[in-house]
Protein backbone atom coordinates (compact mmCIF):
# COMPACT_ATOMS: atom_id res chain seq x y z
CA UNK A 1 0.00 0.00 0.00
CA UNK A 2 2.47 2.38 0.89
CA UNK A 3 4.70 2.09 -2.34
CA UNK A 4 1.24 2.41 -4.32
CA UNK A 5 0.50 5.75 -2.46
CA UNK A 6 4.74 6.55 -3.42
CA UNK A 7 3.97 6.37 -7.01
CA UNK A 8 0.73 8.29 -7.31
CA UNK A 9 1.44 10.93 -9.60
CA UNK A 10 0.47 14.43 -7.89
CA UNK A 11 -2.44 16.79 -10.38
CA UNK A 12 -0.33 19.57 -11.83
CA UNK A 13 -1.92 22.99 -10.27
CA UNK A 14 -0.98 25.54 -12.73
CA UNK A 15 -3.97 24.65 -14.71
CA UNK A 16 -5.32 28.05 -13.10
CA UNK A 17 -3.40 30.17 -14.67
CA UNK A 18 -3.47 28.94 -19.01
CA UNK A 19 -5.97 30.35 -20.53
CA UNK A 20 -7.97 27.43 -22.36
CA UNK A 21 -10.07 28.23 -25.16
CA UNK A 22 -14.20 28.28 -24.98
CA UNK A 23 -14.71 29.54 -28.64
CA UNK A 24 -18.58 28.54 -28.33
CA UNK A 25 -18.79 31.07 -25.12
CA UNK A 26 -18.10 34.15 -27.35
CA UNK A 27 -20.43 32.79 -29.51
CA UNK A 28 -23.22 31.98 -27.50
CA UNK A 29 -23.45 35.59 -25.74
CA UNK A 30 -23.58 37.01 -29.20
CA UNK A 31 -26.81 34.81 -30.42
CA UNK A 32 -27.94 35.33 -26.25
CA UNK A 33 -28.23 38.90 -26.80
CA UNK A 34 -29.70 39.36 -30.18
CA UNK A 35 -32.32 36.72 -29.48
CA UNK A 36 -33.29 38.89 -26.27
CA UNK A 37 -33.19 42.15 -28.92
CA UNK A 38 -35.55 40.34 -31.20
CA UNK A 39 -37.89 38.85 -28.94
CA UNK A 40 -38.01 42.15 -26.90
CA UNK A 41 -38.60 44.35 -30.14
CA UNK A 42 -41.16 41.82 -31.14
CA UNK A 43 -43.01 41.62 -27.51
CA UNK A 44 -42.94 45.32 -27.43
CA UNK A 45 -41.12 46.70 -24.38
CA UNK A 46 -38.24 47.58 -26.42
CA UNK A 47 -39.58 50.42 -28.56
CA UNK A 48 -38.78 50.33 -32.39
CA UNK A 49 -37.41 54.04 -31.92
CA UNK A 50 -34.76 52.69 -29.34
CA UNK A 51 -33.21 49.57 -30.94
CA UNK A 52 -34.20 48.23 -34.36
CA UNK A 53 -35.17 44.17 -34.85
CA UNK A 54 -31.99 42.42 -35.78
CA UNK A 55 -33.90 40.91 -38.19
CA UNK A 56 -34.92 43.84 -39.88
CA UNK A 57 -31.02 44.84 -39.75
CA UNK A 58 -29.92 41.72 -41.06
CA UNK A 59 -32.17 42.11 -44.29
CA UNK A 60 -30.75 46.12 -44.87
CA UNK A 61 -27.40 43.95 -44.61
CA UNK A 62 -29.13 42.09 -47.67
CA UNK A 63 -30.25 44.94 -49.46
CA UNK A 64 -26.50 46.69 -49.22
CA UNK A 65 -24.77 43.23 -50.57
CA UNK A 66 -27.28 42.66 -53.49
CA UNK A 67 -26.72 46.73 -54.11
CA UNK A 68 -23.52 46.64 -54.41
CA UNK A 69 -22.60 49.39 -51.92
CA UNK A 70 -21.67 47.16 -48.78
CA UNK A 71 -18.13 46.80 -50.86
CA UNK A 72 -18.43 50.36 -52.34
CA UNK A 73 -18.40 51.76 -48.78
CA UNK A 74 -16.12 49.15 -46.98
CA UNK A 75 -13.55 48.89 -49.60
CA UNK A 76 -12.20 52.72 -48.93
CA UNK A 77 -12.54 52.34 -45.42
CA UNK A 78 -10.45 48.96 -45.01
CA UNK A 79 -8.12 50.99 -47.47
CA UNK A 80 -7.61 53.99 -45.02
CA UNK A 81 -7.49 51.80 -41.91
CA UNK A 82 -5.03 49.85 -43.40
CA UNK A 83 -2.62 52.69 -44.56
CA UNK A 84 -3.14 55.17 -41.65
CA UNK A 85 -2.38 52.48 -39.12
CA UNK A 86 0.35 50.80 -41.01
CA UNK A 87 2.12 54.06 -40.62
CA UNK A 88 1.58 55.10 -37.27
CA UNK A 89 2.09 51.63 -35.99
CA UNK A 90 5.36 51.24 -37.93
CA UNK A 91 6.75 54.63 -36.72
CA UNK A 92 5.39 53.99 -33.24
CA UNK A 93 7.13 50.61 -32.72
CA UNK A 94 10.35 52.28 -33.86
CA UNK A 95 10.91 55.00 -31.80
CA UNK A 96 9.20 53.25 -28.99
CA UNK A 97 12.30 50.82 -29.51
CA UNK A 98 14.74 53.38 -29.63
CA UNK A 99 12.96 55.19 -26.36
CA UNK A 100 13.25 51.72 -24.40
CA UNK A 101 17.29 51.39 -25.71
CA UNK A 102 19.03 54.91 -25.50
CA UNK A 103 18.82 57.49 -22.72
CA UNK A 104 19.73 60.31 -24.85
CA UNK A 105 16.32 59.53 -26.86
CA UNK A 106 14.14 58.66 -24.23
CA UNK A 107 15.36 62.10 -22.15
CA UNK A 108 14.32 64.11 -25.22
CA UNK A 109 11.13 62.45 -26.80
CA UNK A 110 9.29 60.92 -23.46
CA UNK A 111 7.89 64.39 -22.27
CA UNK A 112 6.97 65.29 -25.91
CA UNK A 113 5.10 61.61 -26.12
CA UNK A 114 3.48 62.02 -22.72
CA UNK A 115 2.50 66.25 -23.89
CA UNK A 116 0.77 64.97 -27.06
CA UNK A 117 -0.55 61.64 -26.07
CA UNK A 118 -3.35 63.13 -24.03
CA UNK A 119 -4.60 65.31 -27.05
CA UNK A 120 -7.90 64.00 -28.24
CA UNK A 121 -7.48 63.14 -31.60
CA UNK A 122 -10.85 64.36 -33.27
CA UNK A 123 -10.42 67.42 -32.38
CA UNK A 124 -6.95 67.71 -34.33
CA UNK A 125 -9.40 66.59 -38.07
CA UNK A 126 -9.68 70.23 -38.72
CA UNK A 127 -5.97 70.75 -38.02
CA UNK A 128 -5.18 67.95 -40.18
CA UNK A 129 -7.63 68.95 -42.86
CA UNK A 130 -6.20 71.96 -42.96
CA UNK A 131 -2.47 70.93 -43.71
CA UNK A 132 -3.47 67.93 -45.84
CA UNK A 133 -6.88 69.07 -47.63
CA UNK A 134 -9.77 67.77 -47.51
CA UNK A 135 -9.11 64.48 -49.14
CA UNK A 136 -7.28 61.26 -48.03
CA UNK A 137 -4.77 62.84 -46.76
CA UNK A 138 -5.94 64.05 -44.03
CA UNK A 139 -7.90 60.55 -42.99
CA UNK A 140 -4.85 58.67 -43.29
CA UNK A 141 -3.21 61.64 -40.96
CA UNK A 142 -5.43 61.52 -37.92
CA UNK A 143 -5.37 57.63 -37.97
CA UNK A 144 -1.42 57.38 -38.15
CA UNK A 145 -1.27 59.98 -35.23
CA UNK A 146 -3.77 58.16 -33.34
CA UNK A 147 -2.45 54.91 -33.49
CA UNK A 148 1.27 56.52 -33.26
CA UNK A 149 1.41 57.55 -29.29
CA UNK A 150 -0.29 54.94 -27.69
CA UNK A 151 1.95 52.56 -29.70
CA UNK A 152 5.21 54.37 -28.62
CA UNK A 153 3.62 54.18 -24.84
CA UNK A 154 2.88 50.57 -24.98
CA UNK A 155 6.19 49.69 -27.14
CA UNK A 156 8.85 51.79 -24.48
CA UNK A 157 7.06 50.30 -21.57
CA UNK A 158 7.12 46.49 -22.81
CA UNK A 159 10.86 46.93 -23.56
CA UNK A 160 11.63 48.36 -19.83
CA UNK A 161 9.79 45.54 -18.66
CA UNK A 162 11.92 43.31 -20.07
CA UNK A 163 13.62 40.77 -17.22
CA UNK A 164 17.17 42.75 -16.93
CA UNK A 165 18.11 38.93 -15.36
CA UNK A 166 18.29 37.65 -19.00
CA UNK A 167 20.31 41.08 -20.15
CA UNK A 168 22.65 40.41 -17.71
CA UNK A 169 22.44 36.80 -18.73
CA UNK A 170 23.47 37.71 -21.96
CA UNK A 171 26.14 39.91 -21.26
CA UNK A 172 27.46 36.97 -19.02
CA UNK A 173 27.80 34.85 -21.98
CA UNK A 174 29.47 37.81 -24.37
CA UNK A 175 26.46 38.13 -26.74
CA UNK A 176 27.03 41.33 -28.56
CA UNK A 177 24.51 44.27 -28.17
CA UNK A 178 22.88 43.49 -31.10
CA UNK A 179 22.62 39.58 -30.13
CA UNK A 180 20.85 40.97 -26.91
CA UNK A 181 18.78 43.47 -28.07
CA UNK A 182 17.55 40.64 -31.49
CA UNK A 183 17.58 37.73 -29.12
CA UNK A 184 16.35 38.99 -25.57
CA UNK A 185 15.12 42.52 -25.55
CA UNK A 186 12.62 42.12 -28.49
CA UNK A 187 11.24 38.76 -27.84
CA UNK A 188 10.83 39.63 -23.92
CA UNK A 189 8.86 42.81 -25.14
CA UNK A 190 6.79 41.33 -27.92
CA UNK A 191 3.78 40.55 -25.55
CA UNK A 192 3.18 43.89 -24.28
CA UNK A 193 3.67 45.43 -27.63
CA UNK A 194 1.10 43.69 -29.24
CA UNK A 195 -0.73 44.31 -26.20
CA UNK A 196 -1.12 47.96 -27.34
CA UNK A 197 -1.43 46.94 -30.68
CA UNK A 198 -4.90 45.56 -29.71
CA UNK A 199 -5.53 49.18 -28.15
CA UNK A 200 -3.87 50.91 -30.92
CA UNK A 201 -6.20 49.65 -33.89
CA UNK A 202 -9.07 49.93 -32.03
CA UNK A 203 -8.79 53.87 -31.69
CA UNK A 204 -7.61 53.54 -35.26
CA UNK A 205 -11.46 52.28 -36.07
CA UNK A 206 -12.83 55.24 -33.67
CA UNK A 207 -10.20 57.71 -35.35
CA UNK A 208 -11.37 56.17 -38.83
CA UNK A 209 -15.10 57.26 -38.71
CA UNK A 210 -14.83 60.02 -37.20
CA UNK A 211 -12.53 60.98 -40.57
CA UNK A 212 -15.23 60.00 -42.69
CA UNK A 213 -17.72 61.45 -41.13
CA UNK A 214 -15.81 64.88 -42.26
CA UNK A 215 -15.74 64.90 -46.39
CA UNK A 216 -15.91 61.60 -46.96
CA UNK A 217 -18.36 59.99 -50.06
CA UNK A 218 -17.76 56.43 -49.85
CA UNK A 219 -17.00 54.89 -46.16
CA UNK A 220 -18.82 53.35 -43.02
CA UNK A 221 -18.57 56.34 -41.31
CA UNK A 222 -20.05 58.41 -44.29
CA UNK A 223 -22.73 55.55 -44.28
CA UNK A 224 -23.30 55.49 -40.71
CA UNK A 225 -23.63 59.69 -41.00
CA UNK A 226 -25.88 59.61 -43.59
CA UNK A 227 -28.30 57.03 -41.64
CA UNK A 228 -27.88 59.09 -38.75
CA UNK A 229 -29.08 62.34 -40.37
CA UNK A 230 -32.34 60.69 -41.98
CA UNK A 231 -32.61 58.53 -38.53
CA UNK A 232 -32.63 55.30 -40.30
CA UNK A 233 -31.93 53.29 -37.31
CA UNK A 234 -32.02 49.77 -39.53
CA UNK A 235 -28.92 51.22 -41.65
CA UNK A 236 -27.47 53.27 -38.66
CA UNK A 237 -27.41 49.94 -36.96
CA UNK A 238 -26.16 47.68 -39.70
CA UNK A 239 -23.07 50.61 -39.87
CA UNK A 240 -22.33 50.03 -36.62
CA UNK A 241 -22.19 46.30 -36.75
CA UNK A 242 -19.79 46.48 -39.27
CA UNK A 243 -17.51 48.28 -37.38
CA UNK A 244 -17.87 45.52 -34.64
CA UNK A 245 -16.89 43.02 -37.19
CA UNK A 246 -14.09 45.10 -38.09
CA UNK A 247 -13.00 45.33 -34.61
CA UNK A 248 -13.71 41.26 -34.38
CA UNK A 249 -11.32 40.17 -37.19
CA UNK A 250 -8.71 42.64 -36.24
CA UNK A 251 -8.48 41.19 -33.12
CA UNK A 252 -8.36 37.60 -34.67
CA UNK A 253 -6.07 38.85 -36.44
CA UNK A 254 -3.37 40.03 -33.53
CA UNK A 255 -4.37 36.56 -31.79
CA UNK A 256 -2.97 34.86 -34.93
CA UNK A 257 0.67 36.86 -34.76
CA UNK A 258 0.14 36.20 -31.39
CA UNK A 259 0.53 32.47 -31.40
CA UNK A 260 2.91 32.69 -34.29
CA UNK A 261 5.48 35.16 -32.63
CA UNK A 262 4.69 34.23 -29.14
CA UNK A 263 4.76 30.04 -29.39
CA UNK A 264 7.92 30.28 -27.40
CA UNK A 265 5.67 31.11 -24.10
CA UNK A 266 3.93 27.69 -24.46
Amino acid sequence: MAEKKLGRPVAFRGGGFAPVPRRWAGFAVFVSLILVAEWGTRAGWISALTLPRPSDVLDTFRELYASGMLFKHLGPSLSRLVVGAAIGVSLGISIGVLIGLFSYIRSGLVPLVAAIFPIPKIALLPLFVIWFGIGEGSKYALIAFGTFTPTVVATYGAVDNVDRTLIRMGQSFGLSWWSIVRKIVLPGAMPGILSGLRISLAIAIILLVAAEMLGAEYGIGAYILEAGSLYDLERLFAGVVILSVLGVVVSFGIGLIERYLLDWRL
